[in-house]
């Protein structure tokens, strides 16, 4: 039975949703706790709501903390996802993107094995259930052009997550930090 909370940041108030394997559902920063509690429980009926357990403790802790603007890491965390192996393999290869490195939906494509497969890697980072997880924002168009972004806040949440890790172009120096946008 999936599990859900919701709980607070510097950005906003976020909801996660998991299960005895891991993590099945994430929402980034919304204004209030209703509209998060409203959406989580829209997407999961099914889940009670529940008492974190150590694994959710930590990774709501550590959520805090990147919206704080430090340093962390999400690639470890157990997921528990129903998707396709596309959508898989897009998502495992998105988990590699460390703190601050962007690409691009060709380059993620490339690097998951579906060269030329850009639009629908885009798709499916577009039905990504667990942003921050599997860091769809630092997936950008071409060109460094930021693209979409499908999580609460769209664009502009995307922006400011970038702008927060520092992240760089595509393929551009470390640190150099500012994107076109």
């Amino acid at each position: 039975m999936p599990y859900h909370c919701v709980f607070q940041t510097a950005f906003g108030y976020c909801g996660i949703v998991w299960s005895d394997r891991g993590v099945c559902h994430f929402l980034l920063p919304m204004v209030t706790p209703g509209a998060v509690r409203d959406d989580l429980t829209r997407r999961h009926p099914a889940s009670d709501e529940g008492e974190p357990s150590a694994l959710v403790e930590a990774i709501i802790l550590s959520t805090q903390r990147y919206f704080a603007g430090e340093r962390e890491d999400f690639s470890s965390i157990p997921i528990d996802l129903h998707a396709s192996p596309f959508q898989r393999a897009i998502y495992d290869a998105t988990r590699q993107l460390r703190y601050g490195e962007t690409t691009t939906y060709g380059a993620l494509a490339d690097a998951a094995g579906f060269p030329k497969a850009a639009r629908e890697t885009g798709s499916a980072l577009g039905h990504n259930p667990i942003p921050l997880i599997v860091p769809c924002h630092r997936v950008l168009a071409a060109g460094g052009k930021l693209g979409g972004f499908s999580a609460p806040g769209g664009k502009t949440t995307k922006q400011k997550m970038l702008l927060l890790e520092g992240a760089s172009p595509p393929n551009g120096p470390p640190g150099q930090g500012r994107l076109p946008f």
